[in-house]
């Protein structure tokens, strides 16, 4: 008898869109805090990029990637779900909390940029690159 294991090379991984929703500003940390700096953030809202087999997509901010880089990567695995877990209540019912997204296959994850961070949405999607 034969024994078969399914390697994460053996399968089809999901590709994850990422999307930057949207960028706050703390001009008071800023003023604050932070060193007068010319140049901080290429990302625009609205641009997205395609993770191919849970790797950083190339124009990708690197810092942006170190902050989601694992979300992305379980999604591109198929898992998902993040924070989902099952208990039992004191009446010895159980008690599901469904993760904290409403799709959960997808994720909302900030870049950490102290001063001016940007949203993210990491979705599991089947669309070509863009």
């Amino acid at each position: 008898m034969s024994t078969f294991a399914l390697s994460i090379n053996d399968r089809d991984m999901n590709k994850v869109r990422i999307t930057a929703i949207r960028q706050t500003v703390y001009e008071d940390l800023m003023a604050k805090y932070e060193n007068p700096i010319e140049h901080t953030c290429d990302v625009r809202e609205g641009q997205q990029w395609i993770s191919i087999d849970g790797q950083k997509p190339e124009g990708m901010c690197p810092s942006a990637w170190s902050s989601m880089r694992e979300f992305v990567e379980s999604l591109a695995k198929g898992e998902g779900n993040f924070f989902a877990k099952r208990s039992v209540s004191p009446d010895g019912s159980y008690d599901y909390y469904d993760g904290w997204m409403k799709n959960p296959m997808s994720a909302m994850i900030s870049c950490n940029d102290g001063f001016r961070p940007f949203s993210f949405y990491i979705e599991v999607t089947n669309e070509q690159e863009q």
